[in-house]
């Protein structure tokens, strides 16, 4: 059975130099508790992979502006002025992906997958540093696996061993997020007992959760 832990529990697990996947889109189906919590235990020097930074109030974008991040790995930081400030300041290191790419990377990371080809980015700056492949007169970036220590999910609804079901759009990266770390953290809007979840709307299966975070008996700290 998965084990149910307290929001500080699961902040003590992050650590100083850890990277941390952090599931949401522009903060729909980000874990906004967890992400707060983080703000508040001032835990730095992590490195994020998400697919965007929110904003300055929302989501990570919270943790860029408390600058507890050395490193960003995102497809789309316009609406978080902080993140740009500390791009071009070089604060921070923010590394741009494609988001579709970015996609298919962390898939790569759960799946086992060495790379993958792509033709987004051939021309541009995104090819600079990598290998370009050639294929039937084609050219191809060739791009790495995404895998991070630490994945913390968002869940509309999770039974007691770990399964989850996430409503709607705030599924987005949540669920191949799951794939890609060693350890994976979800926050559970409705916590259910195990029959509770229709097995045709599990999207994250309990094989891939190790934590769950429950909101709905969770003590204001």
């Amino acid at each position: 059975m998965i084990k149910t832990i307290s929001m500080n529990e699961c902040v003590s697990l992050i650590k100083p130099g850890m990277s941390i996947m952090v599931g949401g889109f522009m903060a729909v189906g980000t874990p906004e508790h967890i992400v707060n919590a983080l703000v508040k235990s001032d835990v730095k020097d992590l490195t994020l992979i998400c697919t965007d930074t929110a904003t300055e109030c929302n989501g990570v974008g919270k943790m860029v502006v408390n600058k507890q991040f050395s490193k960003i790995i995102a497809s789309h930081i316009g609406l978080n002025r902080e993140t740009g400030r500390q791009l071009t300041t070089g604060e921070t290191d923010v590394q741009l992906v494609p988001q579709g790419t970015l996609a298919e990377r962390i898939r790569a990371g759960g799946t086992g997958l060495g790379g993958f080809l792509t033709p987004t980015g051939i021309g541009t700056i995104v090819e600079e540093g990598k290998q370009i492949i050639e294929v039937n007169d084609n050219k191809y970036i060739l791009e790495l696996p995404l895998r991070a220590d630490v994945a913390l999910i968002y869940g509309s609804i999770v039974d007691k061993a770990g399964n989850v079901f996430i409503q709607k759009t705030t599924r987005n990266f949540n669920s191949i997020m799951a794939l890609a770390a060693d350890l994976v953290i979800v926050e559970a809007t409705k916590l259910v007992e195990v029959g509770e979840i229709d097995p045709h709307l599990v999207m994250v299966p309990s094989t891939l959760v190790d934590y769950i975070v429950d909101m709905t008996v969770l003590e204001v700290e």
